[in-house]
């Protein structure tokens, strides 16, 4: 037989994403929507990374607890989010795994290469010039050249492939500066987790545990003792493990964690003293592919702190933001509970603060991005940016930017005297920017504002969603219509608006968080509206949009016209709704 028989699919692509993740996932789709060809490589067969069905982990991010208003990720995440709320309202993780392939299947910019493992790179003059990939159902290679390449990986693979510089573990603390660091610095990391689902039945459910579970017969064996494993719906973050090389050890990792698992849910239905109420409830699901939390960290033009992210990360090339705590995870992971450490530590940090574009492309490799809990940070502050609402965001900007970047024929570097342009394209496509207003075009400057009630004139103060106590709204019903009038006929090629989709509600996909969570669309999100334009002083309806479930809504007008009107026809249950800004191109 012909030795090296497999073959090689070669692809050429402005933009390659590595990487299927959510930060991934709005990487490649906000590239494509602004043009970029898209290669978008990613090793498993459902997107999602750690908030897939292998995973299942809720999407955390600035808006941490009710405290925290008004903060939730919008863009691309909000989109597909108020998406899943549609169409998935018992909160079934296939039909999530379903939303995220078809919100990147939808892209025509996009090709995606599912079950598929970069395992190599070519590099000329600090560039990279193609990456290899080995797709396992086809048992081929795809060769990958492109212009500019964004590992949205987790675990950075690029890094060790590239020469790009990284680094692993945890910085001392006078390096930075950062109060909670160690003295020393060290390659521990923060662990990784094995979840499972359990269910409840009408009659009791036996359980008998494999042979090589752990044992656990007291309560004081277990992280928060005999209260802290009353959740019976959804596994524990607690079953985690952080010793071992977080790349190098994840297989002895993995087996360690179900013995954990397996001996928890023992310890649950055979031992605890609370046992009754665990009488009919049994295992529905087990997490085999664990969950990570921290491993290789790129370095970029600027390292994100601790103290950067307390300061508020008030940058001028803002592209992001976070606002999860400093959630420092203790390296012994489930272990700590025998040496009465806590598993994990909340230090404070702001909700917002700003994470800047220069975090987001690599130091020495020329064309090479990334987001996600790989992005430029110390150990400190990636305890809060890892999370995946605050990776999602970063990905929509490295998608942005380079998309910038590739039309003007530039590197990302060289992007950064553009950040003003490139903070102006995130906004208008409903990414929150903290201290950046959105700037009016001279059409809507110069244009007059009518409503059928309230003062519409707050749709052009620069901001598109509450803030603090300021609604930053027009306050509106069902019936309600908006009115823009051009002083002169102008020519539009698009028109977008910001309508209100509840940000202070929570809507993540999780069974662990309170049970405030929605599972159908916000019934103050409008569902029906009637768009209407004046050409030669004639109105004529332009759209009906039925059944949205969108927060940005784009409509493509192309052609000139004197006025357009929006009418809210319906919303999905409230009596009132809002809307925040419109854009006119």
């Amino acid at each position: 037989m012909k030795k090296n028989a497999f073959k090689t699919i070669k692809h050429k692509a402005d933009l390659c994403v590595i990487g299927g993740g959510m930060a991934g996932i709005c990487a490649a789709i906000s590239a494509a929507r602004h043009g970029a060809k898209t290669v978008f490589m990613h090793e498993r067969p459902v997107l999602g990374g750690n908030a897939s069905s292998e995973c299942r982990v809720h999407i955390c991010g600035a808006d941490r607890h009710n405290s925290i208003k008004n903060m939730r990720e919008t863009g691309i995440l909000e989109e597909i989010r108020l998406e899943n709320l549609y169409r998935n309202p018992t909160k079934n993780y296939s039909i999530w795994d379903t939303v995220l392939y078809e919100k990147v299947k939808d892209e025509k910019n996009i090709t995606l290469l599912l079950n598929c493992t970069c395992l190599d790179a070519k590099i000329a003059n600090n560039r990279i010039k193609t990456i290899r990939g080995w797709q396992l159902t086809t048992e081929s290679y795809h060769e990958v050249e492109s212009a500019i390449f964004a590992d949205c990986s987790g675990d950075a693979v690029l890094a060790p492939l590239t020469g790009a510089e990284f680094r692993m573990g945890r910085e001392a603390k006078n390096e930075f500066n950062e109060s909670i660091e160690p003295e020393v610095a060290d390659t521990k990391t923060m662990g990784m987790t094995c979840l499972f689902a359990a269910r409840k039945y009408d009659r009791p459910m036996p359980f008998l545990p494999p042979h090589w579970a752990y044992k656990f017969e007291s309560c004081d064996d277990l992280p928060y003792g005999k209260n802290g494993h009353k959740w019976f719906e959804m596994g524990y973050w607690w079953i985690e493990l952080g010793e071992e090389n977080s790349i190098e050890g994840t297989e002895e990792t993995r087996d360690e964690l179900l013995k954990i698992v397996y001996g928890v849910w023992d310890h649950i239905k055979n031992h605890c003293e609370n046992k009754k109420e665990a009488e009919n409830w049994a295992i529905d699901w087990i997490q085999f592919l664990p969950a990570k939390r921290e491993s290789r960290r790129y370095v970029g033009a600027k390292i994100l702190t601790q103290n950067d992210i307390i300061s508020e990360g008030k940058f001028d090339d803002i592209v992001a933001y976070g606002g999860w705590s400093m959630d420092d995870h203790n390296i012994l992971g489930f272990r700590a509970a025998k040496k009465k450490e806590a598993p994990t530590i909340f230090h404070h940090a702001p909700s917002p603060y700003g994470i800047p574009y220069r975090c987001l492309f690599s130091k020495n490799i020329s064309n090479l991005m990334f987001a996600g809990r790989n992005a430029s940070c110390t150990h400190a502050a990636m305890s809060s940016t890892r999370v995946m609402g605050t990776g999602a965001v970063m990905g929509q900007a490295v998608g942005t930017a380079a998309a910038f970047a590739i039309q003007k024929n530039i590197l990302p570097k060289d992007a950064l005297k553009d950040i003003k342009i490139i903070q102006q394209m995130l906004i208008k496509d409903d990414c929150y920017l903290p201290w950046v207003k959105y700037e009016l075009s001279e059409k809507l400057k110069n244009a007059k504002i009518t409503a059928s009630n309230g003062d519409p004139s707050v749709l052009l103060d620069g901001f598109t969603r509450p803030i603090e106590t300021e609604s930053h709204r027009w306050d509106c019903k069902e019936g309600d219509w908006l009115e823009i009038k051009f002083c002169k006929a102008e020519k539009l090629k698009n028109l977008s608006i910001i309508v209100e989709s509840a940000l202070d509600k929570n809507i993540a996909l999780s069974y662990h968080q309170r049970d405030d969570q929605l599972t159908s669309l916000p019934q103050v999100l409008p569902r029906e509206i009637s768009i209407e334009i004046m050409v030669d002083s004639e109105w004529s309806t332009l759209v009906n949009i039925c059944e949205n479930r969108k927060r940005l809504i784009k409509i493509d007008i192309n052609r000139k016209i004197e006025a357009i009107k929006f009418t809210i026809k319906k919303t999905w249950g409230a009596e009132k709704t809002g809307i925040f800004a419109v854009f006119c191109e």
